[in-house]
């Protein structure tokens, strides 16, 4: 009885064990190689797109980034360079559907068809309600959506044509919840999250994987040239802060190897850091308990002031709380990720 007992358990965990195994080659995306791919990365000047273009080159990517201001498209690109990189940098404005083309004709020429599409450019506006203007929305969804959207359809021909590919969209937690003072922005995230989502299932058929990721606070510095209204000071503060402090937020080093060891696999979704992951869960279960908890939070945010509808970056500001030692973590990625107009007048 004993030894019928014990062949039973030792076939449970052989069974077991062989469902781990191949849910861990189903997820693989049959061994997906970077070496020598041709990756494009949208919004790689800065912040967690050139942190993924520095992982990606150590794993022998031949990378193209593209930016809106050429003098910080061409600091990474020389940072990149420096470290060895197979580097093609393309000034382009992703809210510009010509542009975007002449972007993928680009890199096409230079490195030849593209294998992975990172979607990563975006902008943030952080502020109450009554202060965003429609311009406000139209700006978010122009970078967030529709310029998530052009690349998308500029690949996804050849792609389907080679019957390989991977397409990463970088969204975010503010997709799946709706952030307060930060409402244009989520707004375009959960677009960016539907379609992406939706895609997936029909290129599947294409040998493509499309790749949500999910990620809430990293530390890129990416504060410093996001927009405030209102108590622009004091929305800057806490949006700052809560950028900076660990156990809410990841490093964007660490950020950028889950991202690429999720597309990797051909992940449908990548969500990080854990208590991003408990938010969603607990949305989806119990989202009238979130949704209180969301009111509570907002009752803790700066009110509208004055209301100011002046558009002001994180640079503008600034106050005796931030930069403090509480975003220290955020200033150093803003150093070290390109976040930062360099002093002309510094020589060091």
């Amino acid at each position: 009885m004993l030894r019928r007992r014990s062949d039973k358990l030792q076939l449970a965990a052989a069974a077991a064990a062989g469902a781990v195994w191949a849910t861990r080659m189903l997820r693989s995306g049959g061994g997906y190689r970077l070496r020598d791919k041709a990756v494009l990365i949208t919004g790689g000047s800065r912040g967690l797109g050139l942190a993924l273009a520095r992982e990606l080159a150590v794993r022998g990517a031949r990378l193209a980034i593209c930016g809106r201001d050429p003098e910080s498209l061409e600091r990474a690109r020389a940072s990149l360079a420096r470290a060895g990189a197979d580097i093609l940098a393309v000034s382009c404005d992703v809210t510009d559907r010509k542009s975007v083309q002449e972007l993928v004709e680009d890199v096409r020429r230079g490195l030849g068809p593209i294998d992975v599409l990172i979607n990563n450019a975006g902008v943030i506006e952080v502020g109450p309600a009554e202060t965003m203007s429609l311009a406000d929305y139209e700006e978010a969804m122009a970078t967030n959506f529709w310029g998530m959207l052009y690349p998308t359809l500029a690949v996804l021909p050849e792609m389907r044509q080679r019957r390989t590919g991977r397409i990463v969209n970088i969204t975010s937690i503010g997709g799946k919840l709706g952030i307060p003072h930060l409402l244009p922005y989520s707004a375009s995230k959960f677009a960016a999250v539907g379609f992406s989502q939706g895609l997936r299932a029909e290129v599947a058929e294409h040998g493509i994987k499309v790749v949500t990721v999910v990620p809430g606070l990293m530390r890129t510095g990416s504060p410093r040239n996001a927009i405030f209204r209102g108590q622009h000071r004091a929305e800057y503060a806490w949006f700052s802060i809560s950028d900076s402090l660990p156990g809410l937020s990841i490093s964007v080093e660490r950020a950028a190897r889950r991202i690429v060891e999720g597309f990797r696999r051909g992940d449908a979704e990548v969500l990080f850091p854990a208590i991003t992951r408990v938010a969603a869960i607990a949305n989806a279960v119990a989202p009238g308990a979130t949704a209180n908890l969301i009111e509570l939070v907002d009752r803790l945010l700066p009110g509208a002031g004055g209301f100011d509808r002046a558009r002001h970056t994180g640079a503008e500001s600034q106050s005796w709380l931030s930069p403090s030692w509480l975003t220290r973590l955020g200033d150093r990625a803003a150093r070290k990720y390109n976040q930062l107009v360099p002093d002309p007048h510094n020589t060091n």
